[in-house]
């Protein structure tokens, strides 16, 4: 099998002709700087958001939980996800901000590497919302966690993406 990425007759390249998955080889594909950023929402009860302010929550400051825990879950994407590939990341920054309704969960994922970390950014986000859950549940046992999505991509082939909605945010 050669170098470059091939695609079945859909177009995804994790599918080869015969509609088998495998690991698409990215081995001549040109190393480049790849910046993505992602979100997802928990939204909690207002007595939740309260206890939260105050940082009273039994299980201590559920917020730092959640930021380690999507800095660490993006670290660890290539073992979660079937499919891909270990990324050396050059910088991971997870932001929990709350709001009247919830808290927004944010992600900045930077490698220098040969295939985007967009996976890397959506399991950031979407780890550190379960961690945040797990601290709230005793509490709010109604918290959704919910709109987890790829804000932007910047780097490789492709180029930039940026969700609609989003084109005066920089990565």
């Amino acid at each position: 099998m050669g170098g470059a990425v091939t695609t079945n007759d859909q177009g995804l390249t994790h599918l080869t002709s015969r509609g088998e998955m495998h690991m698409v080889n990215v081995g001549e594909k040109e190393v480049t700087r790849r910046t993505a950023v992602a979100e997802a929402f928990l939204a909690l009860q207002p007595a939740t958001l309260a206890l939260l302010a105050k940082g009273d929550l039994a299980k201590g400051d559920a917020l730092a939980v959640g930021r380690l825990a999507g800095i660490m879950a993006a670290k660890r994407t290539a073992d979660l996800i079937p499919l891909c590939h270990p990324l050396p990341l050059d910088g991971v920054e997870v932001t929990l901000e709350r709001s009247a309704e919830g808290v927004r969960i944010r992600s900045r994922v930077q490698a220098t590497a040969r295939t985007g970390a967009e996976m890397e950014a959506l399991v950031a986000v979407s780890v550190a919302g379960l961690a945040l859950y797990d601290m709230v549940k005793a509490v709010d046992k109604a918290a959704i966690l919910g709109g987890v999505r790829l804000i932007r991509k910047e780097g490789g082939k492709s180029g930039t993406y940026v969700r609609p909605g989003h084109e005066e945010e920089e990565a």
